[in-house]
């Protein structure tokens, strides 16, 4: 998939405020956000050694769920999933401490790791889908809001629950919600070539990746 005469990408900058339209247009080019500080690169070290970056996105107009997504759906059917501007509570960073404990790397230290003080604004729109069984927060990821794109930040779940798949849930709520906007692409964010934590990202339909020349191909799996 990969040119290895491909040179190293190691870029950064910060911003406080872009255009729906801008963020499709940086989100095409393989960067990444959280809060305000921009980023790209495609190589990263992984366990021991130095993986190949791959930004995948899905071709919504050509998107549909498998039967294993379509059970996740349907064992979460008797929860309430409500999509709105993000809002931090404690019962978030409760959730977020908790949800954390699951990483044996890289363990961030707070939910601001990865969205900014402002996060329903601040440097774009950004949205969050909350999962509750009643009145009880069991989850919530956050979904940033382009002009023809959408893209996944980050997802928190009660670890006690993993058996509902809720991650894999939360994505599949964000695809729906991108569909229902008539939105042309959802970036799922970066993975890496070979195995990883991050592998669940390459198990969707109508999937594409960036090759760091500017082109967005079909994937392939490995």
């Amino acid at each position: 998939m990969f040119d290895f005469d491909l040179p190293f990408i190691n870029e950064q900058f910060h911003s406080s405020h872009r255009e729906p339209h801008e963020m499709d247009v940086l989100w095409n080019d393989g960067w990444r956000h959280f809060g305000t500080h921009f980023f790209r690169y495609n190589l990263a070290i992984y366990g021991d050694a130095i993986h190949r970056v791959i930004p995948l996105r899905i071709r919504l107009a050509d998107f549909s769920f498998s039967e294993s997504q379509r059970r996740t759906l349907r064992k979460n059917a008797d929860l309430q999933t409500l999509l709105r501007p993000v809002e931090i509570t404690p019962e978030h960073e409760a959730i977020f401490d908790r949800h954390k404990l699951r990483f044996d790397h890289g363990v961030p230290d707070s939910v601001y790791d990865f969205i900014s003080p402002f996060p329903a604004a601040v440097p774009c729109n950004t949205n969050e889908v909350c999962v509750y069984d009643g009145r009880r927060l069991l989850a919530a990821s956050f979904l940033d809001i382009g002009l023809r794109s959408t893209s996944a930040i980050y997802a928190m779940f009660e670890p006690e629950l993993s058996a509902r798949s809720l991650g894999i849930f939360m994505i599949l709520k964000e695809i729906e919600y991108s569909i229902g906007q008539g939105m042309d692409h959802f970036h799922l964010g970066y993975s890496y070539e070979g195995p990883s934590f991050y592998d669940y990202k390459k198990r969707f339909r109508a999937l594409e990746a960036f090759d760091w020349r500017g082109n967005w191909t079909p994937y392939e799996s490995e």
